[in-house]
């Protein structure tokens, strides 16, 4: 047998491992393409897509050393064809190696407390977890953390382990999946090692479940599920699972179990707003040593990306590889073309509302109109190039409506108020956004402003 097929179950579990790590995004850009040449027992020989190699390296050569020793039980390097080293190394490769991994899934290590970016949309949940990592099975037991994916639960649940294995080394932590579970424990069927299964996972003091819904329609796992979660809840070891749906949602999941999942805390984390998409990206740039050339880039992907983390970082590992392969610098107009591409604006610029029916649709040039008149300003001072502190103010004001109230893309907006460029919309946007936070009356102006212009639909 061609030892690349004889290797294909492990190559699919580091893959498996690879995508949960770094997400669809990431993993569909630079990692799906590669594809398995040969194992020696010490190196994995791959194959990339020409020009790729040295990026690939670069970032994620540590990770797939890290996910392939864990799946093939030894340490392992990894080569690229075409490397020198790598070719004489090919050439000692045995033919027919069979490997095996062990079935866990081991902790991310970028998935800490120290990386987890915390806003509003979030802060409930990082609070919980970190109170289960300092003090398990004392705070909240189970904790459920629910959100849709790309949202940060998996990070949460990896930051638990990683705090525990990091500052109680005598703490047994395991975390795994439930497609890993599951494979596991057919494993252990078929192999009659059920005694040891169970004492991989009962025999711990923390147990951190992702992906719990996908117990739906297993029967025989979910069974063994239940007696595992009893066994570590009724001997006061702590529970955390992930969820993208809440406990009763989860109809294809006894209720006895369904029951259990709830009794804890359950802790939403939902889209984050636009400061903590930015604070995001800024993060995994500097995680990443990625140099950008100008800050306004963040801004420009908070605005366009508000799904998900995930595709939030997504959209910036996009714009690094464009940079990456044609050399432009990562500045906003980078950032515009590689957005329009993935993410293209659509609509006339104006902003409807199925429940509005019939109402007149507010425009820039009521939004120019009525933050003028409160002003007592002309609309050229709005619009002109005067840095008078109320112009100043009233300007910012009227273009953080109009991003708000319309759908002219962020050009637009610009060209409306006087030819300013992306940068300064986003600037203007952040400033009013700051100043509500602090001011009341500067909150109350906006509210006024956002009344007389709904009065007018």
């Amino acid at each position: 047998m061609p030892e690349h097929l004889a290797l294909a179950p492990a190559w699919q579990e580091i893959q498996s491992r690879l995508r949960s790590t770094v997400g669809e995004a990431v993993y569909d850009l630079w990692l799906s393409e590669l594809r398995l040449s040969s194992w020696d027992g010490r190196v994995l020989l791959l194959a990339a897509q020409s020009g790729t190699e040295s990026w690939i390296t670069a970032r994620y050569g540590g990770l797939l050393e890290r996910c392939a020793s864990a799946v093939l039980g030894t340490q392992a390097k990894v080569a690229f064809l075409g490397d020198p080293a790598a070719a004489a190394h090919s050439a000692l490769t045995a033919a027919g190696t069979s490997l095996t991994g062990s079935g866990s899934t081991d902790l991310n290590p970028r998935h800490t407390f120290e990386q987890f970016v915390i806003g509003e949309s979030n802060r409930l949940a990082h609070a919980a977890s970190l109170a289960v990592a300092e003090a398990p099975g004392q705070a909240y037991n189970p904790l459920f953390l629910h959100a849709p994916p790309g949202l940060g639960k998996t990070h949460l649940l990896g930051a638990i382990g990683n705090y525990l294995r990091g500052f109680s080394p005598s703490t047994t932590v395991r975390y795994t999946t439930v497609e890993a579970f599951t494979n596991g424990f057919i494993a252990a069927l078929k192999g009659q090692a059920l005694e040891r299964f169970k004492h991989l996972y009962r025999d711990v003091d923390v147990l951190l479940i992702d992906d719990v819904q996908f117990l739906a329609s297993k029967a025989r796992t979910e069974e063994e599920f239940f007696h595992t979660f009893n066994a570590l809840y009724e001997s006061g070891r702590q529970l955390v699972l992930t969820c993208d749906r809440l406990p009763h949602q989860l109809t294809g999941i006894e209720q006895r179990l369904r029951e259990r999942f709830g009794a804890g805390l359950v802790a939403h984390l939902t889209s984050p707003d636009w400061s903590t998409r930015v604070a995001i990206l800024r993060k995994r740039a500097a995680i990443d040593q990625i140099h950008v050339q100008d800050d306004a880039v963040f801004e420009l992907i908070a605005e366009r990306i508000t799904d998900n983390i995930r595709s939030l970082e997504g959209a910036l590992i996009r714009i690094v590889a464009h940079h990456s392969l044609t050399g432009d610098p990562v500045d906003t107009a980078l950032a515009a073309r590689v957005l329009d591409s993935i993410r293209p604006i659509t609509g006339a610029g104006r902003k409807q509302d199925s429940s509005a029916a019939g109402k007149r649709v507010v425009t820039v040039n009521d939004i120019q109109r009525t933050v003028a008149d409160h002003f007592q300003i002309q609309v050229q001072d709005l619009i002109g190039p005067s840095r008078l502190g109320t112009h100043s103010w009233a300007r910012q004001l009227g273009i953080h409506l109009t991003r708000d109230l319309t759908d002219l893309p962020l050009q637009r907006i610009g060209e409306a108020f006087g030819g300013r460029n992306h940068a300064t919309v986003l600037h203007s946007c952040k400033r009013v956004s700051d100043r509500i936070s602090l001011n009341t009356e500067d909150a109350q102006t906006l509210q006024e402003l956002l009344e007389t212009l709904r009065s007018q639909q």
